[in-house]
C-alpha cells in the first residue's frame, strides 16, 4: 500500500532533476586555441555549432538562437 505514493513521489523528483538546468546541458562548449584573437578565447559548441569568443572561461548557455555579429 505504501508503495504506490512512494513511486510517484520518486517519479517526479527523477522529473524535476531531470528537468534541471536544461538550458546548459544542451551546449557541450570546447575550447579552441587556433581561432583565439589576444585575450578572447575562441569556444565552439559540439552539439549546436556555435561559437563564441570569450574572455572569462565558456558561456553558461546556449547561443545558437542569438544572431549577434562576429569579431
Amino acid at each position: 500500500m505504501l508503495l504506490l505514493p512512494a513511486l510517484i513521489i520518486v517519479v517526479i523528483a527523477v522529473a524535476v532533476y531531470a528537468h534541471r538546468n536544461k538550458d546548459r546541458r544542451r551546449c557541450r562548449w570546447r575550447q579552441s586555441k587556433v581561432g583565439s584573437k589576444g585575450a578572447l578565447i575562441k569556444y565552439n559548441c559540439i552539439t549546436c555549432g556555435a561559437e563564441a569568443f570569450r574572455s572569462t572561461g565558456p558561456p553558461d548557455r546556449c547561443l545558437a538562437a542569438i544572431d549577434a555579429p562576429r569579431l
